[in-house]
């Protein structure tokens, strides 16, 4: 069994105390660090990449969601929150689940597994990226794709289309997911729906990125991580 660690953001010390319960009954978890300031946690997570981090959406200092979008690197994010109309947008933008307080420790169990097997998914394919190519199930077949040869990838709710030159694949998958098992050094989410890979960049101009004759859409949310890019 693989070990997880984990850390926690909440300005309430009641709710890091129950997340701080909850891991302790979960023999693979461990609670390394818990924060009411964000701005300390967000140096501790680019120092320490812990693996899992528990993130209220309503904070006085920074909105989680902010939060989020000024992360460099990213761990696997489960959103707490008081508030079920805040947690769409974040659970759009990166987190994989999202609790509702107060907390079933059920609900919790979900949460973890959910995490830890993408977790393990993004490390098995990490293992394996001198491999340089995926199968991905489209259909009834298992279609073999070359990393080198992925243009971008659009998503669209729960699947997500593959481009190649020679190829377009339909998965059912979605980006977020497809995200964590690709080379972060060659791959760059860019906008809500749209991957790109990097070697494949033609131009970049205004909010948008030349890839062959496709022009893909620069999110505002991304837009400062693909301006360092390309500076």
């Amino acid at each position: 069994m693989n070990h997880y660690k984990c850390i926690a953001i909440d300005d309430e010390p009641l709710a890091l105390t129950i997340l701080q319960e909850y891991v302790l009954k979960i023999p693979f978890l461990e609670m390394v660090k818990t924060f009411t300031n964000p701005t300390e946690a967000s140096l501790f997570i680019q120092n320490e990449k812990p693996d899992i981090l528990f993130l209220d959406i309503q904070m006085p200092e920074i909105k989680g969601i902010d939060f989020i979008k000024a992360l460099v690197y990213k761990p696997i994010i489960i959103l707490t929150t008081a508030y079920s109309e805040y947690a769409l947008e974040g659970y759009n933008l990166d987190a994989v689940d999202y609790l509702l307080k107060p907390i079933p420790f059920e609900r919790f169990l979900q949460a973890i597994n959910k995490a830890t097997r993408l977790i393990d998914q993004r490390t098995h394919s990490n293992l394996s990226e001198e491999k340089k190519y995926i199968f991905v199930k489209s259909g009834y077949k298992s279609v073999k794709i070359n990393l080198d040869d992925i243009l971008y990838i659009e998503g669209l709710k729960e699947y997500v289309t593959i481009y190649t030159n020679e190829l377009k694949v339909l998965k059912l998958e979605s980006l977020k997911n497809l995200e964590l098992l690709l080379p972060k050094n060659e791959f760059i989410r860019v906008h809500k729906s749209y991957i790109v890979n990097l070697n494949h960049v033609k131009a970049y101009y205004g909010n948008i990125l030349e890839i062959n004759n496709k022009k893909i859409p620069v999110g505002r949310a991304f837009k400062d991580i693909v301006n360092k890019l390309f500076q």
